[in-house]
């Protein structure tokens, strides 16, 4: 798979702007600031149906315009297949696949396969367990298309079980006499256990998939340093079957140890867990358990990254992730794009050297940068200069 053309209209600061891309490495360099970063977001927004930069759409439109557009041809093979979206702030985005209008956006999902390196990355280290969950959340529908369904299901159904616990919460503060109705709560109880079931499963199996691929990315890319791991913790008691989930407490394996949970037993242990925190989330009107509490925990040796790492190590695993996605993907038979942002500036020359001949091999490589000396020579492919609203291939 690779990305042939990209055309972009009033999207961020372009105005309109097309670039042809080659199978292998292509460099995109311009000083900071000129738009170098729009261009890969419209490719990791059209792969994922979201930004890596911003929670909503409002700025990837550009000042003055009412919608943005983004049209790709992406090569299959020997097959081309031409996706298009068309971004509307406040409203859902129209898309096209082949020419023909889809049902809905998220119908070209899968259409392009692409793991994005960037410097916000950081924050899947560092930041809330937010960051965390969409990063398994993002990979997920990557690998298996269909857990866009099972996300954008899962979130309907926390948004309006919260609705229900909020407005009975602030019945009671207003002085209601029967605080609010709660009538179809166990009918949303059941909605979240089913779907909640599914995300939580297939969280579970990538995760255990994806260890392995995590500890050898970092040891590559940190040369010697301690082991990376990873392990998922769970806002409920997951059934008894080895898999190597933390509970809330951080107690329990750092490693899966079995295969995951089926899904019947997941459902079951969510509705349980929903029954016995009922009180709880009436009192404070939330929903308190779901997958939609979990964390991913990430450990360097015995030590959680998060609060522990230095700058570089954390830097190095929040590569390594994207690296261990990137093979995990490649060894399921999956050639996603790949793309580095402003990567090797923040890298001394042993990790850029290292990281160079990790992703040599791919099928398709973009990188950006602001000094093209800064990319290691066996990466400069096709180059690109990006000027403000411009781009010219070299």
């Amino acid at each position: 798979m690779y990305v042939r053309r990209l055309e972009l209209i009033n999207f961020r600061s372009y105005q309109r702007v097309e670039l042809a891309f080659e199978p292998g490495g292509s460099v995109l360099v311009g000083r900071n600031g000129v738009g170098k970063t729009n261009l890969i977001e419209a490719l990791g927004y059209l792969a994922t149906l979201g930004s890596h930069r911003v929670a909503t759409d409002a700025p990837l439109v550009r000042v003055g315009a009412e919608s943005a557009i983004i049209r790709c041809l992406i090569m299959h093979d020997t097959r081309e297949l031409l996706v298009e979206l068309e971004i509307v702030p406040g409203r859902a985005n129209r898309a096209r696949l082949g020419r023909a209008p889809a049902r809905r956006a998220r119908d070209v999902i899968g259409a392009l396969r692409l793991v994005l390196f960037a410097p916000e990355d950081l924050e899947i280290v560092r930041g809330d367990p937010a960051e965390r969950r969409r990063y398994l959340d993002d990979l997920l529908v990557t690998r298996m298309p269909r857990f866009a369904a099972v996300r954008a299901d899962y979130d309907r159904v926390v948004k309006q079980r919260n609705a229900l616990l909020r407005s009975a919460y602030l019945a009671r503060k207003t002085g209601g006499t029967r605080g609010g109705d709660l009538g179809t709560l166990d009918v949303w109880d059941a909605h979240l256990a089913r779907h909640g079931a599914d995300l939580l499963a297939g969280r579970l199996a990538l995760v255990t998939a994806l260890a392995p691929h995590l500890a050898k990315a970092y040891d590559a890319v940190a040369a010697g340093s301690a082991p990376a791991g990873m392990s998922y913790r769970c806002s409920i008691e997951l059934p008894d079957d080895g898999i190597g989930a933390l509970p809330q407490d951080g107690t329990g394996p750092a490693e899966p140890t079995g295969p995951a949970p089926d899904r019947p037993a997941l459902e079951s242990a969510l509705l349980d867990a929903l029954r016995q925190a009922r009180r709880n989330e009436v009192e404070r009107g939330v929903t308190l358990v779901g997958p939609h509490r979990d964390d991913l925990q990430l450990s360097l040796g015995s030590l959680p990254v998060k609060g522990y790492a230095s700058h570089g190590e954390s830097w190095s695993c929040a590569l390594a992730l994207r690296l261990a996605a990137y093979d995990l993907l490649r060894a399921e038979g999956i050639e996603p794009v790949l793309v580095l942002d402003d990567v090797f500036a923040e890298l001394d020359g042993g990790r850029r050297e290292r990281l160079a001949g990790l992703v040599s091999g791919a099928g398709q490589l973009l990188v950006t940068c602001a000094v093209a000396e800064d990319v290691p020579l066996q990466l400069r492919g096709t180059r690109f200069e990006v000027t403000s609203g411009e781009v010219r291939r070299a």
